[in-house]
């Protein structure tokens, strides 16, 4: 096994749970209702419970109680192709799908207490996919084992909201997130394992939010998620070489006892307008804050001798280290969909998103990023005066994207990478 001259970095990007599928793919699969328009004016539509998810303030949009249950399939496709090292002199080949399915659930109930205050409890992902590079390695000799390996990630969010309605026009809400998120990393060169993760944890965020009602048939939303730095602990280990005074260079195994993960803020706009009776347009602008993602953090390492007759042998404790720098920038996501009632049964909808992807200068195979565009449609089907099926239907695709990542084992590694995805969603809501 060749020495590495730096801890295997690696180790962080599984736990990077909500950075990491915002940069591949972030989950919007809070509805069915949702996908079927792009998330175009979710924050302020209020068409069923999964409002929540978005905007707090819009429950004083409702004045019964209202819950809606989902489920939504996420077929992600992560192409990884002509990964190379040595200026090009080994080609470890392709892979046609890295990528693999979720499937995501979520859960929404709004209760108004009386015409001033509504509460609210949800639980939905905003995050999680997978990835599985590791063919890329198997058979070879020479490999960048450290970025090479299975990903897999999940986050959820349990939500507790309220919202207070001042007139006939202005309300305003405001929430607690406790988001759970695990990840599994596994990097291995040959019979060697170089990282072993399997952790989860647990950070507290906030959201806050207004509607502006400009009239019946016109409304604004407009909301503000604190999103939490999530501490994941578990069985966490990464092995590395280190220059031991007296040994010379040895094989050093680090155990974390957790990781700091900082997730993006997330501010959004959102409109609807009923034209007529029967159409109505609306629109949503998002603003994510992965500017301010800038590295994963490990604390309270040990490192152990790993081999040799020192084997085992306890050498540090108590390290604090950044373990992967990212340094991403700023992103943002527009979307516009329209909704058609055929009859008092039958409704249909469809929208486009363009989602910005948030790689600035530095990329990733395990994460790969781009630029992504959203053709969704979707249709509701009313079961009867208080309960509605609703559909949605997403496909995803994102550009192809040639990207240089820096491998302590091999130097830099070439590829190219191209990700899409089909999003299936179903969704029953009652008002009560």
């Amino acid at each position: 096994m060749k020495t590495f001259n730096k801890t295997l970095i690696a180790v962080s990007v599984a736990l990077a749970s909500s950075q990491a599928m915002a940069a591949g793919f972030q989950l919007n699969s809070q509805s069915a209702t949702g996908i079927g328009r792009a998330f175009a004016g979710d924050a302020v539509i209020a068409d069923n419970a999964s409002v929540l998810a978005r905007n707090p303030a819009a429950m004083a949009l409702f004045d019964k109680s209202s819950l809606s249950l989902g489920l939504t399939y996420a077929d992600v496709q992560v192409d990884v192709k002509d990964v190379n090292f040595a200026g090009g002199a080994v080609d470890l080949g392709s892979i046609d799908d890295a990528g693999s399915g979720k499937v995501i659930p979520n859960f929404y109930y709004i209760h108004p207490v009386n015409d001033k205050i509504a509460l609210g409890f949800a639980a939905f992902s905003n995050f999680g996919t997978g990835t599985d590079t590791s063919s890329l390695s198997k058979n070879q000799a020479a490999a960048p084992f450290d970025l090479l390996g299975e990903t897999e990630v999940t986050t959820v969010n349990f939500n507790t909201s309220i919202s207070y309605r001042f007139n006939e026009m202005f309300s305003v809400g405001a929430g607690i997130d406790a988001v759970y998120g695990e990840g599994r990393l596994t990097r291995n060169a040959g019979s060697t394992p170089l990282v072993d993760v399997d952790a989860d944890g647990w950070g507290f965020g906030g959201i806050l939010g207004a509607t502006l009602e400009l009239d019946q048939n016109n409304r604004l939303g407009i909301s503000y998620r604190f999103s939490p730095t999530v501490t994941v602990t578990g069985d966490t280990t990464a092995m590395t070489t280190k220059d031991i005074p007296g040994l010379g260079m040895q094989n050093v195994m680090l155990d974390f006892e957790d990781l700091d993960v900082p997730l993006a803020d997330i501010f959004q706009v959102a409109g609807f307008h009923q034209l007529n009776a029967k159409f109505a347009v609306h629109y949503t602008a998002q603003f994510t804050k992965w500017g301010d993602f800038e590295q994963i953090t490990a604390n309270n390492a040990t490192a152990t001798l790993a081999g040799g007759p020192a084997n085992g042998t306890q050498i540090a404790t108590g390290v604090t280290q950044p373990l992967k720098s990212y340094q991403w920038k700023d992103s943002w996501l527009f979307s516009i969909g329209g909704t058609y009632n055929i009859d008092d049964n039958w409704t249909v909808r469809a929208g486009y998103m363009h989602d910005q992807g948030v790689v600035d200068q530095l990329s990733s195979l395990s994460i790969p990023d781009s630029d992504r565009n959203w053709y969704t449609a979707g249709m509701s089907y009313r079961l009867s005066q208080q309960s509605t099926l609703d559909l949605g239907i997403a496909f995803v695709k994102g550009q192809q994207v040639d990207l240089i990542e820096y491998s302590a084992i091999a130097g830099p590694v070439n590829a190219t990478t191209e990700s899409s995805a089909m999003y299936y969603s179903m969704q029953y809501s009652y008002q009560f």
